[in-house]
């Protein structure tokens, strides 16, 4: 049966503005990072973006390394829009990035101007698209010059292969380096984005303020630090977990273990809040008025669902506040 999106999509849904752009996100946006590859279920994705789309959720992120395996992502998001996703096109944000490892050789990562338009090339042939709404600099490439990479993001749009341009992961000097490239060029620089949650919060020394000074917006991506800040591994690691996978280098049984103590007790003041441990963390990262949207993941209906019900309590009060500061401080 064709899909035809529901009529109630916009009712709920916050969307802020980026920066000082004329563009708004949702609150949250859904990331293709992981689920989505070739090794998954294309009908459990299906129902995954479907189910964002009818919740708001107008923003998918992707890049070409994203699967497994790297760019599958991609030819996933490019079957579902050509089936689903098609005749809603402009409601649509898509975004994707280059700057990790795609192909053999030379030119087949970091920053060159060959390689970032050559990588846009195939992603917008994998997605069945003719243009993205944002292309990212995955990272900083420190063996070429930040003008070269910079120009890349800056021709794309000029090629109408993309409507504006982010960078993700720069720290604050490259950031307000690369913003003062870009708008020299004509081609400001849209949203950042970085990683944030409870126990990364390296944006919090200098980043944020950068931002904010550049009008620049900020969409942080690993809110529930791979699944930590959630119920998941309250007694223990389970079965088939992220922690529990050895290929999964960025996150350890250690490191379950060592944050155990803080998550049990940022999962009581969850329960206090009406809300489970994920839904807090999630909002959590959108208290800063500089963060505008969070972005997730999810692996089934039932986990996105449980994620965007982080909308019905978005506040904290003081004492909150404080009390998530003391634990995240001495367990």
């Amino acid at each position: 049966m064709p899909y035809l999106a529901s009529d109630t999509r916009y009712n709920s849904m916050p969307y802020n503005r980026v920066g000082r752009s004329g563009l708004k996100l949702p609150a949250i946006s859904l990331g293709w990072w992981y689920n989505f590859g070739g090794r998954d279920n294309i009908e459990n994705g299906r129902a995954i973006a479907r189910r964002a789309f009818d919740m708001g959720v107008t923003h998918f992120d992707l890049a070409n390394n994203y699967g497994p395996p790297p760019g599958s992502a991609e030819v996933t998001f490019g079957t579902l829009y050509k089936q689903d996703f098609h005749p809603y096109r402009d409601e649509l944000i898509i975004s994707t990035k280059a700057g990790y490892d795609m192909w053999p050789g030379p030119y087949g990562e970091w920053g060159s101007r060959k390689y970032v338009l050559a990588s846009l090339d195939q992603s917008l042939k994998r997605m069945g698209l003719d243009y993205v709404d944002i292309f990212y600099s995955h990272r900083f490439d420190p063996e070429t010059p930040l003008e070269e990479t910079m120009g890349a993001l800056d021709s794309a749009v000029r090629q109408g292969k993309a409507l504006y341009v982010g960078i993700s992961s720069y720290n604050p000097d490259q950031t307000r380096r690369a913003a003062e490239i870009l708008r020299d060029l004509g081609t400001p620089c849209l949203i950042h984005q970085p990683s944030y949650n409870m126990f990364d919060r390296w944006i919090e020394g200098g980043l944020l303020e950068v931002l904010v000074e550049e009008g620049i917006g900020c969409i942080v991506f690993s809110p529930l630090a791979q699944g930590q800040l959630t119920d998941r591994y309250l007694n223990g690691i389970p079965t088939g977990a992220r922690a529990s996978k050895t290929e999964r280098v960025w996150l350890t049984p250690d490191d379950v273990k060592e944050n155990l103590p803080k998550v049990q007790k940022l999962n009581d003041l969850a329960q206090q809040r009406g809300q489970t441990l994920a839904q807090m963390s999630i909002a959590w990262t959108l208290r800063k008025p500089a963060v505008t949207s969070s972005l997730i993941g999810a692996s089934s209906v039932k986990q996105l669902e449980d994620s965007l019900g982080a909308l019905n309590n978005l506040k904290f009060n003081d004492e909150e506040l404080d009390r998530i500061e003391s634990i995240l401080k001495d367990g």
